[in-house]
């Protein structure tokens, strides 16, 4: 996907006014080869901006040499790099939560109960393969939407987090 569209995600996901999100993580699969990963509870030097996002990003590429396997590597405090594309971080989710899709033909997230630890599956700009779509329709326990039109993938994280934030848009 395009660099400017996975790095507006990852602020969108951990980025608060004055912090991080501590208990969130962020996969950013890349050519189905390779994941960086952002966790929330230990990335150091993330700001909100595109520029220092994509510095983190280039940054963990650059280690790709050094990622042997399944073992990471960190590239810094809190961005690792894998060796593996889609279908392992699909594995690796799945146990970690109810695996939920957001997808634009999902049911309304309104008409849905708030999901325990949800964790929220969504393409860039572009929709999945054929392949793709396949796999993630056999692990997702969910297809929701989150509104009648089509979102930014930066800015449908925005709005999953505000309907978790409030437990599904019912306490402000």
């Amino acid at each position: 996907g395009r660099l400017d569209i996975l790095c507006r995600c990852v602020s969108a996901a951990l980025c608060l006014s004055h912090g991080i999100r501590e208990d969130a993580r962020v996969h950013l699969v890349l050519d189905d080869t390779r994941t960086v990963v952002f966790d929330g509870a230990t990335v150091r030097r993330l700001n909100p901006d595109e520029r220092s996002t994509a510095a983190l990003v280039r940054g963990a590429l650059e280690e790709r040499d050094e990622a042997v396997g399944h073992e990471p590597v960190e590239a810094s405090p809190g961005v690792s790099l894998y060796r593996f594309g889609l279908e392992t971080t699909l594995d690796r989710v799945t146990g970690e939560g109810t695996v939920v899709e957001l997808h634009e033909d999902g049911t309304p997230v309104v008409k849905r109960p708030v999901p325990e630890d949800p964790v929220f599956v969504l393409s860039d700009h572009r929709e999945f393969g054929d392949e793709e779509a396949e796999r993630l329709d056999a692990v997702a326990d969910e297809r929701v939407r989150l509104g009648p039109a089509s979102l930014h993938a930066n800015h449908a994280i925005t709005v999953a987090h505000n309907y978790l934030d409030t437990g599904g848009f019912a306490a402000y």
